[in-house]
């Protein structure tokens, strides 16, 4: 085998992920060849000349530790990430917030990536991933010649996601006003059924059909536009929905039949089913509740559902194009194809929702490659970590229908006390999870270089 500063890896895409990732193996003594098809040629949602843009916003979420977001990004300093060096550099008053300038950030981000040694930026279009070390690292508006291209390596596994429901915490719900059933008793009681009575639905209705949408962007409209809305029509928006008439949903996602309100013995009028979202339990999602309601919105209407007075909601349902793999069918939690060991991929095609989950995907990613090529035992973080707790959502294989998620506390494993503070909680939470990272990065011997 030869040495490691022989190897040569592709990472294709210059953004959060494809960089972080870049950074880790270049630092790791691999050299890089980075694929960026910017400047001569744009995603429709791109606009800046350099890497790491950030097109959204330029918030990277809270700061504080004892929050999931602030959680993520100290393992990722931790973990030695560019981004985060970045980022602390171009900051911006925001409160509690970490926000950059973006220019100065993707400035600073580009800069360091072009000066490292082990690292040739390549400015080119990838229409076809090669049979090499790679990490494909490509985003949510992947060019189609790309994506066809992954399609051929990832079997029907390609989705084109353009609506996804809500979904809450398990533990935020009303348990004396939801039921466990499924419909006529067939099977086990597979879902939380939250029951509505005709004036509890009504009013639901009459705020659903009037609430305020979020505005389709630019890119988005072109690209419902060019699919005829299919996809729209496939995985309809529950207030478009709803706007067809004021019994349409209980002849679609909220119909009650089969099912048994426990508190009455009786069928309710209307019914929101829950479908656990992770192998735990601790996670569900509003079956049939796509949406592009405002994210203020969904809190407002969505609370109304029986059960909901205080959900926490760990993920509001979004309508936009984007594009990723089914992840727990392909991927290990080491951001590599099953079947495929030296094939990694990085980003929000794996499933990680958010800019600071696509940096830290790609930092493991990076990472793991390195240690790959070195021979070495691959990197699997403790559950309790934040960033070890995304890799193996985005990877169980006891998934069956996957969406994408962001950061939240709702993933990690309870604590095995009951804390009834919230901010209390989730301190001690971060706190194991930090100490947990520190003793597996030794045990790894994992040494990070800045």
């Amino acid at each position: 085998m030869r040495g490691i500063l022989e190897m040569t890896v592709k990472v294709i895409g210059a953004g959060l992920a494809g960089c972080e990732a870049a950074w880790q193996l270049a630092n790791a003594g691999v050299s890089v060849e980075l694929y960026e098809m910017k400047p001569k040629k744009f995603t429709p949602a791109h606009k800046y000349k350099g890497f790491a843009e950030l097109v959204c916003s330029n918030s990277l979420k809270a700061e504080c530790i004892a929050s999931a977001a602030g959680m993520l990004k100290e393992e990722m300093r931790r973990l030695g990430s560019l981004i985060m060096e970045c980022a602390e550099k171009t900051k911006v008053s925001a409160g509690g917030a970490l926000a950059v300038d973006r220019e100065k950030f993707s400035d600073m981000v580009t800069e360091k990536i072009r000066s490292h040694a082990n690292i040739t930026v390549i400015e080119d279009e990838v229409t076809q991933i090669p049979d090499e070390n790679v990490i494909v690292a490509t985003g949510p508006l992947t060019s189609d010649a790309l994506a066809e291209d992954v399609r051929r390596i990832c079997g029907d596994y390609l989705y084109f996601h353009d609506a996804a429901a809500p979904i809450v915490t398990y533990e935020s719900l009303d348990k004396e006003k939801v039921f466990f059933a499924s419909r006529y008793g067939k099977g086990e009681a597979d879902y939380i059924n939250c029951p509505m009575d005709k004036d509890e639905y009504k009013a639901f209705y009459n705020e659903l059909i009037e609430a305020e949408s979020a505005p389709l962007k630019e890119h988005d409209k072109e690209h419902f536009a060019k699919n005829n809305f299919k996809v729209y029509e496939g995985c309809m928006p529950i207030e478009v929905l709803a706007k067809r008439g004021e019994d349409t949903m209980r002849f679609g996602p909220l119909k009650p039949v089969g099912l048994t309100d426990p508190r009455t013995g009786k069928r309710p009028y209307a019914v929101v089913q829950l479908r656990a979202e992770n192998s735990r339990g601790t996670l569900y999602n509003l079956v049939g509740f796509q949406t592009n309601l405002k994210f203020a919105e969904q809190k407002r209407v969505f609370s109304m559902i029986t059960g909901f007075e205080n959900a926490e909601f760990v993920r509001y349902g979004v309508m936009h194009r984007n594009t990723f793999i089914n992840s727990p069918k392909l991927l290990t939690e080491h951001f590599n194809m099953r079947e495929r060991e030296n094939l990694f991929f990085a980003g929000q095609m794996t499933g990680v929702e958010g800019y600071i989950e696509s940096a830290a995907s790609g930092i493991m990613a990076g990472l793991n490659m390195a240690r790959m090529l070195s021979d070495k035992v691959m990197v699997t973080l403790p559950e309790t970590t934040m960033l070890g707790a995304l890799s193996k959502y985005i990877s169980d294989p006891t998934v069956e229908k996957f969406q994408p998620m962001g950061c939240n506390m709702g993933i990690l494993p309870e604590l095995p006390e009951r804390i009834r503070d919230k901010k209390e909680r989730y301190q001690v939470i971060a706190d194991r999870g930090l100490r947990d990272l520190d003793s597996c990065l030794k045990m790894f011997d994992v040494n990070v270089k800045g």
